[in-house]
């Protein structure tokens, strides 16, 4: 596990939140205080977050890390 799995799967867990339509582009622009154009870069993958940005983005959606590790890579860690 490495910062830019964590990166890929916070983006991919926000692909999924506006991809099933639980909240748009521009509403999650607006919750996490990013700006649409580069939340919609982001979700592209043309662009990353900022460490800042995406520890803003975890706490504004009353998440941390570990909402990003799985228990199978928790599991994994031990055994090594």
């Amino acid at each position: 596990m490495n910062f830019r799995e964590l990166h890929e799967r916070l983006t991919a867990h926000l692909r999924r939140i506006v991809g099933g339509g639980q909240l748009t582009e521009r509403g999650l622009a607006r919750l996490s205080g990013i700006s649409q154009p580069h939340l919609h870069n982001v979700l592209k993958g043309k662009r990353l977050f900022s460490t800042e940005a995406a520890d803003e983005i975890l706490r504004r959606m009353d998440m941390d890390i570990f909402d990003l590790i799985g228990e199978d890579d928790l599991t994994e860690r031990r055994r090594q």
